[in-house]
């Protein structure tokens, strides 16, 4: 019996692929910090992972396939909206908070998934359809 390939991780706009999920990580700071406010990976399994932030939450979307409806990461009882989540095509999006979660949470979620292919289990997902 062979076991699985392993699962390796690129960012969609041809950057190198990642090591780690802190490596990963590390890039997200950057182009965060640097007003990139949506960024996609893939990984040699097909799957797509969206991180999009205002600096402050994200929306952290899972995609098992291109033209997967995916699931999202989510902050139960979070209440209000924030705005501010520039998508690359210029549109200002805004979420509600729920549907979101504070940056280093994400980012915490991204490093988890990727150094191990599952989230975290202690953030709770939503199934979009």
């Amino acid at each position: 019996m062979t076991e699985p390939a392993t699962e390796h991780w690129e960012f969609t706009d041809h950057w190198p692929a990642v090591g780690c999920g802190q490596d990963a990580v590390a890039e997200l700071r950057r182009r965060i910090a640097g007003g990139r406010a949506e960024n996609w990976l893939r990984s040699s399994h097909g799957r797509q992972l969206a991180v999009v932030s205002n600096g402050v939450r994200a929306m952290v979307m899972l995609l098992a396939a291109p033209g997967d409806p995916g699931e999202h990461a989510v902050d139960p009882g979070a209440g209000g909206w924030s705005d501010g989540y520039l998508l690359a095509n210029g549109q200002q999006d805004e979420y509600p908070d729920q549907d979101t979660v504070p940056l280093g949470r994400a980012l915490h979620l991204v490093r988890h998934l990727l150094d191990t292919g599952t989230p975290p289990p202690d953030v709770p997902w939503s199934i979009d359809s």
